[in-house]
């Protein structure tokens, strides 16, 4: 294959592997309010997209750092864009901005 489409290739893992870290963190932090035991729900998720995203870079980049450089400007780029499309903040009710002290 020419080193082009290598790279091209690279990038496009690199986005869709932004997209899963980003999107598994955004599933996490909304199903952590309700869950019974939040702390061990974000610790879990953590290692679990961490460790499949640094896998996916380690496969992608083969030894090339120039693979592993477009795998990481595609998973910038996959941050960028999730985070533009995954709607607004999640909002707070009035009676639990005036119970943690602070306006909504």
């Amino acid at each position: 294959m020419s080193e082009m489409l290598i790279l091209v290739m690279s990038g496009a893992a690199g986005f869709g592997l932004g997209v899963f870290f980003f999107a598994g963190l955004w599933w996490t932090i909304r199903r952590s309010f309700s869950a019974r035991r939040p702390a061990l729900l974000l610790l879990g998720s953590l290692l679990l997209r961490m460790g499949i995203v640094l896998g996916g870079f380690y496969l992608v980049s083969d030894g090339d750092w120039q693979r592993l450089l477009v795998c990481l400007l595609g998973f910038v780029i996959g941050r960028f864009i999730l985070t533009r499309f995954a709607g607004p903040p999640l909002e707070q009710s009035p009676a639990a901005a005036r119970e943690a002290g602070h306006a909504p």
